[in-house]
């Protein structure tokens, strides 16, 4: 008969106890006991860019402004960002220096949402229709086809129209992205559109080249796409009835 299996750590067996996590020697563990909360590297992901204040993190986060108050303490006791006073007396927060080694981290987590699970939450949530420009626009930098932008520099110009929009300059230099509202002093490439209508081209929700047949997207300047050095964010179109590649299909 087979012997039945025994608790190594019941009393007298003589077998160590099972220990505490705390115990274990777990890098995972003790970097998720520093960083594992629900906000601490959403927060870091908008410092990364620049400085920013108390109501401007709310209306990038929606987070409560107890729950910001409280997080934005912890991570400065942690040492991820510092407390700055403007010339105008308004107090807001920069990252550090070992908050910026967190960069890589939040550039994975962000890539293998949108390779590998935005697709499933979309589904739920039935897309992201009332996203706003300036959060994916935002996001291109933890989006950027590496391999497709070493050695290019490009300037894009996004001027959008409606709710929520604006100028954004889009810089592409050897392999990194950067970000910034405003007009660009030189743009290679420049798109016009109404703010709801880039969401939908930008989430994959609508065809960019329709969109540019309809006139409700107007690209001046070279043959260059922000499609070709980004990931495409949504799930695009499978097959078109023009036969075009989707290599084609990329550079409007």
């Amino acid at each position: 008969m087979p012997r039945r299996a025994t608790n190594s750590s019941a009393p007298g067996s003589g077998a160590a106890p099972i220990p505490r996590p705390g115990e274990i020697f777990c890098p995972v563990g003790r970097a998720l006991d520093l960083i594992g909360d629900r906000w601490t590297l959403v927060l870091l992901r908008h410092f990364l860019s620049g400085p920013k204040g108390f109501q401007e993190m709310r209306k990038r986060t929606g987070i409560a402004p107890r729950v910001l108050s409280s997080r934005l303490r912890q991570m400065v006791e942690d040492g991820f960002i510092e407390p700055l006073a403007s010339d105008a007396g308004r107090s807001g927060y920069a990252v550090t220096e070992r908050g910026r080694t967190l960069e890589p981290i939040v550039a994975a987590i962000a890539r293998w949402w949108v390779d590998h699970a935005m697709e499933d939450h979309a589904a739920v949530t039935g897309g992201f229709t009332e996203t706003s420009p300036q959060s994916i626009l935002e996001s291109l930098p933890f989006l950027l086809h590496e391999e497709r932008a070493r050695g290019v520099e490009r300037i894009f110009e996004i001027r959008l129209t409606g709710t929520g929009g604006g100028v954004w300059t889009v810089q592409i230099h050897d392999g990194e992205c950067h970000v910034e509202p405003g007009f660009a002093e030189r743009a290679d490439v420049r798109y016009t559109a109404d703010a709801r209508s880039w969401c939908a081209v930008a989430l994959g929700l609508r065809d960019a080249h329709e969109a540019l047949e309809q006139g409700l997207l107007i690209k001046d300047g070279g043959r260059d796409s922000l499609d070709r050095y980004f990931h495409q964010i949504g799930s695009p179109p499978r097959s078109r009835s023009d036969g075009r590649s989707e290599e084609q299909r990329s550079t409007p």
